[in-house]
């Protein structure tokens, strides 16, 4: 009995576990369902390059604190054992001798060479910074142009379906007509090489719709087989009253790459005070203590001393020239890259404002044409099956439809991409 209760409690508790499995298995593959601005939130916390950006401002932020250490003292501590065999060493005998010294070296004056560095540093740690936020502008653009093709690729998917759907419901029509006698064989067999055609295009849609998921997941960080459901369910329409004058504005004040360009301009400068400072003297203060004594570790004899010691290069072959020639033509270099950023940022902020006023007039011309090739297609399918109009008349009907319907969710498509493109290219800071 103890043996059969015991047997019977053991089959419960793997019923249990395997249901227990099997339940969070399938909680595991269920869909991940997803707004558009959490879609952003995720891509930012998970892509890589965000990661990457932080370990390029971390490394800026050291070399500051390097930068700066060059004005602050330094201490070195040397030894010295030596041994020395000559007449002098045989007649008092002292063949050793061991030397402790600590010396403290402040820099006075360096010609402006620490300070240059230092604001180069500084300089750096802010481009870093903007680097970060460029690297969250291009995520977030990635992110949401990826959202939207699931939902242009998913809404395609429901279009092809549809014209399979309405091609299918013709034939059966067409067939039964030709049961009777009242149409000829070629059009059923047009017939069925359409429906045919939608069907390899139904498989092409379906494709690009997993296809477009894989990506997404890749820019979210997200397993690349991981299902997501948009909670939007379809592309929609958000006008936006900007001007091309006040885009381009607002692009070349709050634009990343503008600002590290203008960065890399100011280091440019510093680096020509930085070669200028070998022109310049160098003064710095030196203070000792000594320990020396003829037996190990020589810790008798204690000395100090202090000094101040300048230092003027007289001569160095053209060195300081040649580093100062050369800062000069990086400010050339940095002042043309400037301006070619300023120029790009206009560029790119003109053509995502263009495409999206084109996608803009798209959106209303193709809605009309929806519900036009809506309304011919009814009158196609009626006049056929009244005996006044052809099978060529439903299939054209059809597909016009389609391609409607395909050009209207284009231009939906094309506008939100081209939207969130513009506010990249104007560096709309991400919140």
């Amino acid at each position: 009995m103890i043996r059969q209760k015991n047997w019977k409690k053991r089959l419960t508790a793997a019923l249990a576990g395997g249901v227990f499995i099997l339940s969070t298995a399938a909680a595991w593959a269920a869909p991940v369902e997803l707004t558009l601005d959490e879609a952003v939130a995720l891509a930012l916390q998970n892509n890589s390059d965000i990661k990457i950006s932080e370990s390029e401002r971390e490394k800026a932020d050291w070399a500051v604190s390097e930068a700066k250490a060059g004005k602050k003292p330094s201490v070195n501590y040397n030894f010295t054992g030596s041994y020395t065999d000559s007449n002098a060493t045989k007649l008092n005998g002292n063949k050793e001798n061991y030397d402790n010294k600590i010396a403290l070296t402040l820099p006075l004056y360096t010609g402006g060479k620490v300070e240059g560095s230092i604001e180069a540093a500084k300089l750096g740690l802010k481009s870093a910074d903007l680097g970060i936020e460029k690297a969250k502008q291009q995520i977030k653009l990635d992110a949401t142009t990826g959202y939207f093709n699931i939902l242009q690729t998913a809404n395609l998917v429901k279009v092809a379906q549809e014209s399979v759907d309405g091609l299918t419901a013709h034939l059966k029509n067409v067939q039964a007509q030709y049961d009777v006698g009242t149409v000829a064989k070629s059009d059923m067999l047009r017939s069925e090489v359409e429906l045919a055609d939608a069907d390899q295009k139904l498989i092409i849609a379906k494709n690009n719709l997993e296809l477009a998921v894989a990506s997404f997941n890749n820019v979210t960080g997200l397993p690349l087989d991981t299902q997501i459901n948009p909670k939007q369910s379809a592309l929609a329409y958000m006008a936006n009253n900007q001007t091309l004058s006040d885009s381009i504005t607002y692009s070349l004040a709050n634009r990343p790459e503008v600002a590290q360009a203008d960065a890399n301009v100011a280091v440019a400068k510093q680096q020509i005070k930085i070669a200028g400072a070998d022109k310049k003297p160098t003064v710095s203060l030196t203070g000792y203590t000594d320990w020396n004594d003829t037996d190990l570790p020589g810790a008798d004899n204690d000395n100090w001393g202090a000094s101040v010691t300048a230092s003027y290069k007289l001569f160095d072959s053209g060195l300081a020239k040649s580093k100062v020639r050369q800062a000069d033509a990086g400010l050339n270099k940095a002042t043309e890259q400037a301006r070619q950023s300023r120029d790009s940022v206009q560029l790119e902020v003109r053509q995502a404002f263009l495409n999206m006023k084109e996608a803009e007039k798209r959106i209303e011309t193709s809605k009309v044409a929806v519900d036009k090739a809506e309304e011919d297609f009814k009158i196609a399918q009626v006049r056929y099956s009244a005996g006044v109009g052809t099978n060529l008349d439903v299939i054209d009907a059809q597909l016009a439809l389609t391609q409607a319907k395909t050009n209207n969710i284009q231009a939906l498509y094309d506008y939100n991409t081209s939207k969130a493109k513009l506010d990249k290219a104007m560096g709309i800071p991400v919140k």
